[in-house]
């Protein structure tokens, strides 16, 4: 089972509660990122938001940075927002950052966007939301699976592509290519049938209700006719690692009910309830916020369900502090990830 973190950049705020500057944010996910390495947590990925307390907008130019700096842990998006991006630059980007690695510790994971702000933002009609998805994933596919730089490509939503050079090329000749989704049992199926790794966004309700659209997934990929390594499952969730139960609670709450505010007024959600928040922080919730030992039962439990090879965790959220970032990265790798391995071995 890998362990990682996933992160979309997180502001830190000020004793009274004022945001700092994003640029700090930036710097402060970089030299986490470079701890993560350090102590031997397996995956970090950078997720693509646009807004002042998520400001990671940009997930190809934090993983060459990363890149260079760090030896052994995989760097992936979390999500590209391929819909209302440039899958041609998108693919270069990341094999840019594949050849700074040394290769084979870069991925993309392509996703549609649960936030909507790309849209006005690079001027693409929200109508057009799953067309524009379903056409640059199969160029970012056709792109990846060329056995030379040049490409041919024709579609709907961009210019086409005719027998044109797409450099550089990834160290071992193609990108792992995940597919995210939150949830939505098509996109299960259109990863099996695409022969993708699938990346499921697991933030409320019961993680095992998943499970479901796990198996869709793999029955599609078969069907298609699939197999081998290339057919896996990862899981994407909140939480946060803290040497007690209590501590870990503690801390992940105000960021929780900070980032809750901010949303309910972007979407006209109600004021957060602590009791929603206890819940979901508890078995069978979707929040892994606790110690190492329940943290590692918990993962643990979800495998039995899913049968996945990945877990990793968003920690900072609504102003983390940076200090309880990095203790949570370390008790990810050093405590959780040795409980994990032995409870899987003991089944």
């Amino acid at each position: 089972m890998e362990l990682g973190a996933y992160s979309f950049g997180d502001t830190q705020l000020n004793p009274d509660g004022s945001p700092r500057s994003t640029a700090e944010a930036i710097r402060n996910l970089f030299e986490t990122i470079e701890h993560a390495d350090k102590v031997g947590l397996t995956y970090f990925g950078i997720g693509e938001h646009h807004t002042a307390s998520m400001p990671a907008s940009s997930p190809g130019a934090m993983i060459a940075a990363a890149a260079a700096a760090t030896e052994h842990i995989i760097l992936g998006s979390a999500a590209s927002i391929i819909s209302t991006d440039d899958p041609v630059r998108v693919f270069q980007q990341f094999a840019t950052a594949d050849a700074i690695s040394g290769g084979g510790r870069v991925e993309i994971t392509a996703g549609r966007g649960s936030s909507v702000e790309t849209f006005p933002l690079f001027g693409f009609d929200l109508r057009d939301y799953d067309r524009l998805y379903a056409e640059k994933l199969d160029l970012l596919m056709t792109i990846n699976e060329s056995v030379s730089e040049n490409v041919t490509w024709s579609g709907s939503v961009r210019p086409n592509v005719d027998d044109l050079a797409v450099v550089p090329r990834p160290v071992g000749g193609r990108l792992p290519i995940w597919l995210a989704t939150g949830g939505n049992a098509s996109s299960s199926a259109r990863a099996g049938k695409l022969g993708l790794p699938v990346s499921y966004g697991i933030i409320g309700g019961e993680p095992h209700r998943f499970a479901p659209l796990a198996e869709l997934y793999r029955r599609s990929a078969a069907k298609a006719g699939h197999t081998g390594d290339k057919i896996k499952v990862s899981v994407a969730a909140w939480g946060l690692v803290a040497p007690t139960k209590k501590e870990a609670m503690e801390r992940f709450y105000p960021g929780w009910r900070n980032l809750n505010i901010e949303m309910g007024k972007l979407r006209g959600w109600g004021a957060p309830d602590k009791r929603q928040f206890d819940a979901q922080a508890e078995a069978p919730g979707a929040y892994y916020v606790g110690d190492p030992d329940e943290v590692a039962e918990r993962i643990v439990h979800l495998h039995g369900y899913m049968g996945h090879m990945r877990h990793f965790l968003q920690m900072d959220i609504g102003g983390l502090p940076q200090e309880h970032f990095l203790e949570s990265i370390t008790l990810l790798a050093t405590e959780v990830k040795p409980r994990v391995e032995r409870l899987l071995a003991a089944k």
